[in-house]
């Protein structure tokens, strides 16, 4: 035993000469790579600058003691460590952890000095990776993210380079050189091809214990804990993994402390507008690396005129040799650094805010005092701010770039005058181009990212963030199921989040029931759900729960609540249950877990019983309790209407629903189920999830239809108590904690039936909407016709990024960001004359301009080059509710403006008006449009929180392909004058460098 303890403590030349691999030359000198670990390096102030050495010298102290120990050894150039065993084994093998079953297996390394990243293809075992103490102090998060230029991270040329760390996926582990390009923003390695992750795509960055559950899902041993990096990202329009073990723990402190600060400067740039300077700074580094000069560090007039027209810039030979000519100061031929800077500047002008500068500052004899700059934020941008609030704004700017830009040329030194407290200072037109690119001109009005409503008002008065099917990733039928969904959603400020729970062979298991879908464990949902759920805001988490579950599981399902979300989950006393007047507000909830279940006989008169009580098993996607014969008319429905539109559609729904009608048969068991017509077979997929009717009797468990609920359960429902919808009249009472589901299809019913009673009955009650159970593929209905009627919780997929997860992502995109949003008061206070009250508004848009539109892409994230130049134009269009189930006499809108047109069955009844700009042509960089548009629509009961604006760039003659950029607003947060709008991709990341610069007008007609 202690010979063996021995062993473990001292590694044998064999383990040195695994660590040393990669890190010495052939002479048994540190590649070159590593000299600047060796060297201390640091321009921070005093404080800061020791610790960092203190770090420094920790890590060079490290990797010098390891290189003295081979260094005192034999030279080798290359050492075989080939493994007897098979590949095919390892793979076969890969249920257990990795530990067990590669105890010998590794890598063939060669010692050079520059390792050549095509190369390093080859399995490796986990266990030759090497497993050095950390040295590396841990960095506070305040640290890594705050504010910095690039030139606060300095990336070491070991990762610049390239260092091997283990890919880890689903049956393989391989060897790659990971390289990360600070000035491209990317990371970078090599297997088959080239592989790219740009750093702005990132969504989360996961370290060491963070990613434990994807470790134990790929079931390696806790060693590979401290070395585990996961890294989850979009690309091509999905969301991927990339799961890394470095091969030391120096080398993974080096890529979270790096990585993470890159990150966290790349997040910052893409929350709205505003670090204008950075920005610019990022984007000019990232052009100068992509152009060709390689090592001379200069370009030519050729290679200038081939960035340009990568950048989609279409200007002539003649303007392009002028810019080169201004901006080669040194008359050489070529541009360095510098003087591509100048280039790149004279390249950005931009003519429409000159030309807005010298309108506004001529009506005071030339010069931008404080007067004229007042007089435009009153006037043209509708400020509220206080005049000395504006001071400060104006000198804040006039000031930064006094020194840089000194007096406008021409203007006259005429002082200004004193009243305005700001002396002789004049705003540049630098200084006014970056203002109106900066926060402090945002085009949302929330952009200041703090909680600002009334959070003290009832539950019910406040429209909640929410997910369906939380769980699922993909596919309603075929989809992952994974805590991955949970984890998403709460960092995007989701505030209620769904659990179809049934019984598992241990414990309790989340899945879509009869479905192929796979399960996930409710224990490790609870605990996604427990860390991340207050991260984005500290108001309650609604947990949606579908029990089907048997008693026994039941009491194990509260008990792992109680377990994981202690004090933190409401519950009352077994057996008891408090008279409840009215909902208490998200302020009093603070940082608690709420529970909604169903439970079929509550009543207002008929309180909680304890014994006897069942649940429902129904399917939240057919969660009222709808026949078989409306889910067969829906059906026929929707056949109908594709056939209609186009026959292809015909084919795709059959094949759709013929993988449906597999699953039928597959989950029904044991017999075979004679072919059925396209028809029946959706009846049948649908119905195998349909609800089971309350007023069936009470069966056994061994029935298994209808199971008794768990008073430990029933103690979990306290403030959100699911019941079945019996109707909303005067008859049907339910009690302020008394909660129902609706499918889209039902509340479309009731809203068409009595639209007020909806809204009366959603002031006092909460009520969640889902998608219907036909949106296989998981799609989404716009959002915002439910939010009309009052419905708090309207639960989309959050998985598919559709025009209705953009209008939910842009309604919670304010207070903060917190998830919850207090209604319109039409929607909460008694007054029912207010809904009677309609209005029509003019929205007047001018297209003025685009800046550094982006290039596209392919499925691996690199852009696409040899593509044509597009001719690119704006699309405007406005998203309201069909208000006519707002009264009785509901009065039709007119058509008015460009193009009316109402929502297809898969949005909802909404209308959508739409106009659109001219094209540019030959001009994807900076095109200018200069084009007024008018969109005319109709509101009811003032509800403008309900109207959503959507800006589309789109490429002229490609009308199907993906939009260049979008920006989806709430017409009520959308600043007017002119705006900068930031330009999100399809999947609502922010472009770093894109804008459409608008004019805004929002009329009464």
């Amino acid at each position: 035993m202690e010979r063996h303890e021995q062993q473990k403590q001292s590694p044998s030349p064999t383990q040195i000469l695994r660590r040393a691999a990669g890190l010495l030359t052939t002479q048994g000198k540190p590649v070159r790579a590593f000299q600047d670990a060796f060297k201390p390096q640091c321009d921070t102030p005093a404080p800061e600058c020791s610790q960092r050495d203190s770090t420094d010298s920790g890590l060079r102290r490290s990797l010098s003691n390891r290189l003295s120990k081979v260094r005192a050894g034999p030279v080798v150039r290359a050492i075989s460590l080939r493994s007897p065993s098979n590949n095919t084994q390892i793979r076969k093998r890969h249920g257990r952890a990795l530990s067990e079953s590669l105890p010998h297996t590794s890598n063939i390394y060669s010692l050079t000095e520059h390792p050549e990243p095509t190369q390093t293809s080859s399995p490796i075992s986990l266990d030759t990776v090497a497993t050095p103490q950390p040295l590396v102090q841990q960095h506070s998060f305040q640290t890594i993210v705050r504010k910095a230029s690039m030139a606060d991270v300095p990336v070491p040329e070991l990762l610049q380079h390239g260092v091997p760390m283990t890919k880890v996926s689903p049956g393989s582990q391989r060897s790659y050189i990971f390289r990360l390009d600070a000035d491209q923003g990317q990371i970078i390695w090599e297997s088959k091809k080239l592989r790219i992750i740009p750093i702005e795509n990132i969504k989360e960055l996961r370290f060491g214990s963070d990613a434990r559950y994807y470790r134990q899902q790929f079931q390696l041993a806790r060693e590979y804990e401290d070395r585990w990096i996961t890294i989850i990202y979009i690309l091509d329009g999905q969301y991927k993994t990339l799961h890394l073990i470095a091969s030391s723990k120096d080398s993974f402190q080096l890529w979270d402390i790096t990585l993470r600060k890159l990150h966290a400067i790349r997040q910052e740039l893409m929350i709205g507008l505003g670090n204008e300077e950075m920005r610019h700074a990022v984007w000019v580094r990232q052009c100068w690396k992509s152009t060709e000069h390689q090592n001379d560090q200069k370009l030519s007039f050729d290679e200038v005129e081939r960035l340009c027209k990568r950048l989609n810039i279409n200007s002539s030979q003649d303007d392009l040799k002028r810019l080169f000519k201004q901006a080669d100061s040194k008359r050489s031929g070529f541009l360095d650094f510098i003087d591509f800077q100048k280039f790149v500047k004279l390249l950005k002008a931009r003519p429409e805010l000159d030309l807005l500068y010298k309108k506004l500052s001529s009506k005071n004899g030339g010069r931008f005092t404080f007067t004229v700059f007042e007089a435009f934020m009153r006037d043209c941008q509708k400020s509220s701010l206080a005049q000395e609030e504006l001071r400060t704004i104006f000198l804040r700017y006039a000031k930064k770039y006094e020194s840089k830009a000194g007096s406008t040329p021409g203007s006259p030194s005429l002082p200004s005058s004193p009243s305005d407290g700001c002396g002789d200072v004049t705003m540049s037109l630098d200084a006014f181009t970056a203002f109106l690119l900066s926060s402090d001109n945002s085009a949302f009005t929330d952009q200041h990212g703090k909680i600002y409503q009334d959070m003290t008002q009832p539950l019910c008065h406040y429209f909640i963030s929410s997910s369906h099917n939380t769980y699922l990733v993909g596919h309603q039928l075929v989809g992952d199921s994974t805590i991955e969904g949970y984890i998403r959603a709460l960092l995007h400020g989701c505030r209620s989040v769904e659990l179809d729970i049934y019984d598992g062979d241990n414990e309790p298991m989340v899945f879509h029931g009869k479905t192929l879908t796979s399960k996930v464990p409710v224990r490790e949902v609870c605990e996604a759900i427990s860390k991340y759920a207050f991260v984005t805001s500290p108001y309650p988490i609604i947990i949606s729960a579908e029990v089907h579950c048997s008693v026994a599981q039941q009491d194990m399902l509260v008990a792992i609540m109680h377990e994981v979300f202690g004090e933190a989950l409401v519950s009352a006393p077994i057996g008891e249950h408090p008279k409840i007047d009215k909902l208490p507000s998200p302020e009093e909830l603070k940082g608690r877990v709420l529970l909604k279940a169903k439970n079929l006989y509550v009543s207002e008169r008929e309180r909680i019983r304890t014994k006897d009580v069942v649940v429902d098993t129904e399917s939240s996607s057919t969660e009222t309790s709808a026949s078989d014969l409306d889910i067969g008319h829906e059906v026929k429905e929707e056949l109908r209407r594709a056939k209609t539109q186009n026959i292809e559609a015909i084919k795709e729904l059959k094949e759709e629903f013929r993988k449906a009608r597999n699953v039928f048969n597959r989950v029904r068991g044991h017999h075979q189920v004679p072919e059925k017509s396209v028809t029946t077979a959706l009846v049948g997929a649908a119905t195998a999830t349909s609800t089971a009717i309350a007023e069936q009797p009470v069966k056994s468990d061994k029935q298994g239809t209808k199971v008794k609920m768990s008073a430990a359960l029933v103690a979990l429902l306290v403030y959100t108590v699911g019941v079945k919808c019996r109707g909303i009249n005067k008859k049907e009472h339910y009690a302020p904690e008394h909660m129902f589901s609706l499918s889209e299809t039902t509340a479309n019913k009731i809203m068409k039936q009595g639209m007020v009673d909806l809204i009366k009955h959603n002031k006092d009650h909460l009520v969640r909407i889902y998608p219907k159970g036909l949106r296989l593929n998981s799609t989404n209905y716009l959002p915002h016709r439910y939010w009309a009627a009052g419905a708090q919780l309207v639960a989309l997929n959050w998985q598919t990024f559709d025009l209705g997860y953009m209008i939910n992502h842009a309604m919670f995109q304010r207070n903060g960001r917190a998830g919850y949003i207090l209604k319109p008061e039409a929607l909460r206070l008694p007054d029912k004359g207010a809904l009677a009250l309609r209005t029509v508004h003019y929205l007047d848009v001018t297209i003025i301009s685009a800046q550094s539109l982006p290039r596209p892409k392919d499925s691996m994230g690199r852009e696409v080059i040899d593509r044509n130049i597009v001719d690119p134009y704006v699309e405007v269009s406005i998203y309201t509710p069909d208000w006519a189930y707002f009264s009785c006499s509901s009065s039709s809108s007119g058509s008015s403006s460009p193009s009316v047109s109402s929502g297809s069955s898969g949005s909802g009844t909404t209308r959508a008006i739409t106009a659109r700009t001219s094209s540019v042509k030959n001009n994807g960089f900076n095109p200018v449009w200069q084009e007024s548009l008018r969109l005319t629509f109709e509101c009811a009961a003032n509800l403008l929180d309900l109207v959503f604006v959507r800006f589309t760039v789109l490429r002229d003659g490609e009308n199907e392909s993906e939009p260049i950029a979008v920006y989806c607003v709430n017409l009520a947060s959308l600043a007017m004058g002119y705006r900068h709008l930031p330009l999100h991709d399809s999947q609502l990341c922010q472009y770093l460098f894109s804008t459409l610069f608008v004019k805004c007008s929002l009329q009464d007609a």
